[in-house]
């Protein structure tokens, strides 16, 4: 399978081939055509399968071929456990939407709040976020949720082993019943899937164990594995 075959928007494709990659890793190759069909999903997937691009490529599919439920609203919002991953997903994000015309931004704690703050009044499709300054930009009323089409939560275990479960549901109660969610996770523990039941319904389930191999990364910093001779995918 190639990308090609995904019927992802050709502005997406063109982005895509422009990394040099060709072909999806297998959690791309299964949970892609799920999201774009409109299906709630529960996807196990470790770093280094490639799941960033499993949620990023049919969420800017999806945000970019339908009319916004509200203009001007943040339509999708992508939850993450550290500042760094955080920082990641907004960046494939960016490169993989940039001839769309949706616009991103990313927050995080541990950094001023004003220049934050001042990105969202200027207006957001894609709001990335770690929970607590998420929570705190949205008690001093800077940000709306209540639009929300599209939830990812990332990294879903390692969310709940740092502590933010209460915030996580927290979160969940500020966001409209009608929206798609998709919870990436390396683990499922009773608790995610009690995050599951509160934030999803009748999800699909996909899952990968294997890591993409070094030359397939787009972040090429933190994997063992060995490189093939060519560049079919990427991980996170």
């Amino acid at each position: 399978m190639n990308f090609d075959q995904l019927n992802l928007a050709p502005a997406i494709l063109r982005a895509v081939q422009e990394q040099g990659y060709t072909a999806p890793t297998p959690i791309q190759a299964q949970a892609i055509p799920l999201v774009l069909e409109g299906h709630d999903l529960l996807a196990g997937a470790q770093t280094g399968t490639g799941k960033t691009a499993g949620f990023t490529l049919p969420m800017l599919h999806k945000l970019s071929t339908t009319p916004a439920r509200q203009p001007g609203a943040i339509r999708a919002l992508v939850l993450t456990p550290t500042r760094e991953l955080a920082a990641q997903v907004e960046e494939s994000v960016r490169t993989y939407g940039q001839y769309l015309d949706l616009k991103s931004t990313v927050i995080f704690g541990g950094v001023g709040m004003n220049p934050q703050v001042d990105r969202i009044r200027r207006g957001v499709d894609i709001l990335v976020a770690t929970p607590g300054r998420l929570l705190d930009l949205e008690g001093q009323d800077h940000i709306d949720l209540s639009n929300i089409e599209i939830l990812v939560l990332d990294e879903a275990d390692r969310m709940l082993d740092m502590g933010f479960i209460h915030d996580v549901k927290k979160v969940l109660a500020l966001l409209p019943r009608d929206k798609q969610s998709l919870l990436f996770s390396a683990t499922f523990s009773d608790e995610i899937r009690e995050l599951v039941t509160a934030c999803s319904r009748a999800p699909r389930a996909c899952r990968s164990r294997r890591p993409t191999p070094r030359s397939s990364a787009s972040r090429r910093s933190s994997t063992p594995w060995a490189a093939p001779a060519r560049r079919t995918c990427w991980r996170t």
